[in-house]
C-alpha cells in the first residue's frame, strides 16, 4: 500500500461538511491499496464543483469545458492506453450538457472510470434544478418546484449494458472506497454515480436524508448484477429506498481492441508514418 500522502494537492476550496470530501478520501485510499502511482493517474474534469477534484489530487489533470469530460478521457485513454483514465464529472456537468457524450460512451466502451458527483443541484451556480432533481424541489429558478420527473441515469447505463454500473454515497467511505478498487480494475467503462450531499443548496436529500434509505444491495436477497431486467429495475429504484453497490456488469469488447494500430503500444510511443508537416500541407 502507498502512502496517502502521495496524492495530497492544492487546499480544497470545498464548503466544510461538502459531500465531495467523503468521496475524494475513499478515493485516496483506493489508490493507495491499489499501489496506483499519480504519474500513471490521469484525471479529467470538466465544470462544477466536482471538475476540482483534480486540483486537491496529486496526479496529471486535464480541464475541459461543461459536460466535455467524456470525449477527452477516451482520446487520452486511446492515446496511451497504459494510463490509468478517470472522467470526473457532476450530475449537470454529465447527464445534462454531456448527456449526448454519455451515450457515445456507453456504446463504445472504452476502458475507463467515470465518476459522477450527483448532489441534484447546480451547486458552482447558485443551487438551481440538475437532470437528476427530485419532482417538486424548489429553487429559486424553479420557486414552484421541478414540474418533472428525475433522470434515471444508471437505468439508462444498464440499457445500452455499460459494463459497469455501480452507486456509493459520500457518507460511507469504507464502502466507496471497496466501490473505487472495483471500479478502478474493471476491465472496461465503469459508471459509478456518487450520491453527494450539497450542504449549502440541498437541504432536502442531506445526510440523514441519505442514511435513512440507502442500503448495501449486495446484501439483499436475489442479488444478480449479471441480470438486466433486476439490476434495471434497482437501477430506477428511489425513494424510501435508494441502492448502494455494484448494480450491473457484463463483460464486453474494449473500444481500444477495435483499433489494431494499438497493439504495437500506445499511440504516444510510436512514430508516425509520415512527417505532421507532410500530412498538414496536402490540405492546403
Amino acid at each position: 500500500m502507498l502512502p496517502l500522502e502521495l496524492y495530497q494537492g492544492i487546499e480544497s476550496a470545498w464548503c466544510p461538511g461538502c459531500g465531495n470530501f467523503g468521496i475524494l478520501k475513499a478515493f485516496k485510499q483506493a489508490l493507495a491499496e491499489l499501489e496506483i502511482k499519480p504519474e500513471g493517474l490521469l484525471m479529467v474534469s470538466g465544470i462544477g464543483q466536482s471538475g476540482k477534484f483534480p486540483h486537491y489530487l496529486r496526479c496529471n489533470t486535464f480541464n475541459g469545458i461543461h459536460g466535455r469530460t467524456l470525449p477527452v478521457a477516451t482520446g487520452a485513454r486511446l492515446a496511451n492506453h497504459e494510463l490509468k483514465v478517470v472522467a470526473e464529472a457532476g450530475d449537470g456537468d454529465c447527464y445534462g450538457e454531456g448527456g449526448n457524450h454519455l451515450l457515445a460512451t456507453l456504446r463504445r466502451n472504452p476502458n475507463l472510470l467515470l465518476v459522477v458527483h450527483n448532489n441534484q443541484v447546480y451547486a458552482l451556480t447558485k443551487g438551481q434544478a440538475s437532470p437528476t432533481t427530485d419532482q417538486g424541489y424548489k429553487t429559486l429558478l424553479q420557486p414552484g418546484g421541478v414540474a418533472y420527473p428525475p433522470l434515471h441515469a444508471l437505468a439508462l447505463a444498464v440499457s445500452q449494458e455499460c459494463s459497469w454500473v455501480g452507486r456509493g454515497f459520500a457518507g460511507m467511505v469504507e464502502h466507496l472506497t471497496g466501490l473505487y478498487k472495483q471500479a478502478l480494475t474493471h476491465q472496461g467503462f465503469a459508471l459509478l454515480e456518487v450520491l453527494q450531499p450539497c450542504v449549502t443548496f440541498n437541504h432536502v436529500n442531506t445526510y440523514h436524508w441519505y442514511q435513512a434509505r440507502v442500503y448495501e444491495v449486495e446484501k439483499e436477497s436475489g442479488y444478480d448484477p449479471e441480470n438486466e431486467l433486476w439490476a434495471y429495475r434497482k437501477a430506477k429504484e428511489w425513494g424510501e429506498r435508494i441502492p448502494v453497490g455494484v448494480i450491473f456488469k457484463r463483460p464486453r469488447p474494449l473500444l481500444e481492441e477495435a483499433h489494431p494500430v494499438l497493439k504495437a503500444g500506445p499511440l504516444v510511443r510510436q512514430q508516425p508514418e509520415r512527417p505532421v508537416r507532410e500530412l498538414l500541407a496536402e490540405f492546403f
